[in-house]
């Protein structure tokens, strides 16, 4: 199998730049005119010279300067707007080629709350695949942009209907094979409750207290950040 792509540059204008256009310059500043680049590439002189007009256009910016007569003939130059360009184009074909042989996968981050009151834990039932009908700590993905600990409060708020602040982080949970969607790494926060009326919602069938030493089946890895919060607060 093969993998390929295809990338160019626009503006709000339109296209600018993509392999054609980069060929067409980058032949023009190897032999100094229009009319042998498009020979050279196998086009039309009118349509080596279109796509020159329509770049410059939508760029905003001129590209090439053709100079008339002398001993030597004309020629045709690119300035500095136009070798720029193709150098810009150069640094990201580059990138897209490393990107497409070193393809980086990055593990999903998510975050776990714990709330404990008079030796009993909060669990939610789950509503959703995987591990559905299961129960485990309230939490969820962290979205872009949003620090854990803002994550941690939005995920119980929606889950549990209790407003919480984190008091202190519990452990980090890496384990690759912890969550059978993928990788995911888990930041697991003892919170404590400061508002709100408990209920399921979001991905949450129910919420419920359980006590500490009689807990139900738990999903993905729950059942061991429970027992590290119960070593850590000597519960």
């Amino acid at each position: 199998m093969i993998v390929r792509y295809k990338f160019w540059f626009e503006s709000n204008r339109g296209y600018i730049l993509g392999e054609g256009g980069y060929e067409i310059l980058k032949e023009i500043e190897r032999c100094g005119s229009i009319y042998d680049a498009a020979r050279n590439l196998g086009m039309s002189y009118r349509h080596a010279w279109g796509k020159i007009k329509e770049i410059e256009k939508n760029l905003g910016k001129k590209l090439v300067i053709s100079q008339r007569g002398g001993k030597e003939g004309g020629k045709t130059v690119l300035t500095s707007e136009g070798r720029k360009l193709i150098l810009e184009f150069e640094r990201y074909r580059e990138l897209f080629e490393y990107v497409v042989k070193h393809p980086y996968k990055r593990p999903a981050l998510t975050v776990d709350g714990l709330i404990i009151e008079n030796g009993k834990i909060l669990l939610i039932k789950r509503g959703k695949e995987p591990f559905k009908g299961h129960y485990a700590l309230p939490g969820g993905f962290v979205e872009y942009g949003e620090k854990v600990e803002d994550a941690v409060v939005r995920e119980v708020m929606e889950e549990t209907g209790l407003k919480v602040k984190p008091l202190k982080i519990i452990g980090v949970y890496s384990d690759p094979k912890r969550d059978p969607r993928g990788h995911t790494v888990s930041i697991a926060f003892l919170l404590q409750k400061i508002g709100g009326s408990l209920k399921g919602g979001d991905d949450a069938i129910s919420a419920e207290f359980f006590p500490i030493q009689s807990l139900p089946p738990l999903a993905f890895d729950h059942e061991k950040i429970i027992s590290d919060c119960i070593k850590e607060l000597n519960l």
